[in-house]
């Protein structure tokens, strides 16, 4: 076997992350990028959870909370659905689901899986034989939904028995809108009550021919049902948690309500692993889920501009200026924290806190490095300063971090090596 880095996961794991350089018994390596996340919240001890594996990716039990996306693209395109993975995958995600709703798209995962940089995971609903297929074609994880899953309770042990052989994990789940007709009627709606008690019934059905390798969702579209669904879940069991807010909307919506869900129940300690449900480009969905985190002081910081509101006292164009900074250090990774000021009330004290800012005022700019002013340039050539100075900085962080054995693309996936028997290990 090609030798691979050993980690030690425990179940309040906070070390490194560690990706495999090669490939081990001939499986593909995955991408070896980013910093070390972080698996401990600053605002409260993390809800204990047992953990399961997707592909490389650990899921509960003190991991780093992963980031997933679902690909929109026909999943029978392997080319048009390889090339969203790819986006999703350089944008920080850390799982992918990709839809199995026919004979085409389950044919067409050994494919995606054999070229995929980030784990995949099989969303199958209705049809079981496509969970074997996708078991079959390496799959890292199955979603099923046994409520909808025909003769679930003939097929299921076969489902668990063909997971546990292959070593591989399941997500159960239930949505508001596909609850089972009868809890439905005993509750009198999608209630927490009713969507806790449906998961548990779910859970039961694999619990009893002893499968364990499961993690389970409750989402809800409104963010109050949601928040006390996953509370209520968090205190029946230890199950590794997705978060999710469905069908939360188009962006600016979907974004403001799984912000707080995510917000209140990971600041509880709870949740394992999210995906932002956005009425928008995956790749957005991504964006927002690492900056949740990072915002949280879940993952390590990246570039982070700080700008002030427009208000009376600005005598810039702050909008304008916080704009065209923000699109000219996009593909800036390294973890910059830039103030765009616009009056001298707030703006001197922000930008002395940044490690980049400018204090605007009087047709000019202030300049600060790490709190020193270096220069003091004319308003219409503020921008170009603090383009080329943050990369100067970027640059510098990036050989330090090189000197240092480390890189600063902000994409790293949470994975721990292949052993020898073929298999992943946790200590």
């Amino acid at each position: 076997m090609t030798d691979v880095t050993e980690t030690n996961v425990t179940e309040t794991n906070t070390t490194d992350t560690v990706a495999m350089d090669t490939a081990a018994d001939g499986a593909k390596p995955f991408r070896k990028t980013g910093e070390p996340s972080i698996a401990e919240s600053p605002l409260h001890p993390r809800r204990k959870s047992r953990r399961i594996m997707v592909g490389p990716v650990p899921v509960g039990g003190g991991a780093p909370i992963s980031v997933q996306s679902m690909t929109n693209t026909v999943t029978a395109d392997v080319n048009a659905t390889l090339r969203q993975i790819g986006e999703l995958a350089q944008a920080g995600c850390d799982i992918v689901r990709v839809a199995v709703p026919s004979q085409d798209d389950a044919d067409a995962l050994p494919a995606i899986v054999a070229k995929s940089p980030i784990p995949v995971i099989a969303d199958i609903h209705f049809q079981s034989k496509y969970v074997f297929q996708a078991i079959d074609a390496g799959c890292a994880a199955v979603r099923v939904n046994p409520g909808n899953i025909r003769k679930f309770d003939q097929v299921g042990p076969d489902i668990c028995k063909a997971a546990t052989d292959a070593g591989i994990s399941l997500r159960i789940g239930v949505n508001a809108g596909s609850l089972d007709k009868e809890l439905y009627a005993k509750y009198g709606g999608p209630t927490p009550e009713a969507l806790v008690a449906s998961a548990l019934k779910e859970a039961r059905l694999f619990e009893d021919v002893g499968f364990h390798d499961f993690k389970i969702s409750v989402k809800h579209h409104d963010v109050i049902t949601m928040v006390q669904t996953y509370r209520l879940l968090a205190s029946k069991g230890d199950w590794p948690l997705h978060l999710g807010v469905t069908e939360a909307g188009p962006a600016w919506q979907g974004t403001i309500k799984s912000c707080l869900a995510f917000g209140a129940l990971l600041a509880e300690g709870i949740g394992d692993t999210i995906r932002v449900s956005l009425s928008a480009p995956p790749v957005e969905e991504v964006k927002v889920g690492c900056k949740l985190l990072e915002y949280m002081g879940l993952r390590a910081r990246h570039f982070d501009i700080i700008s002030c509101p427009s208000c009376g006292r600005a005598q810039v164009d702050v909008i304008q200026l916080a704009n065209a900074v923000t699109d000219g250090l996009k593909g800036i990774t390294a973890p910059i924290r830039v103030a765009v000021m616009g009056c001298i009330v707030n703006g001197p004290g922000e930008a002395r806190e940044a490690d980049l800012g400018v204090a605007s005022g009087n047709g000019k700019g202030q300049i600060f490095i790490k709190g020193k002013v270096i220069q003091t340039v004319p308003e219409d050539q503020i921008v170009d300063t603090l383009l080329d100075k943050a990369h100067e900085i970027a640059e510098h962080m990036k050989d330090q971090a090189e000197a240092e054995g480390r890189t600063l693309d902000g994409t790293e996936p949470v994975v721990v090596p292949i052993t020898s028997d073929g298999k992943h290990h946790t200590a």
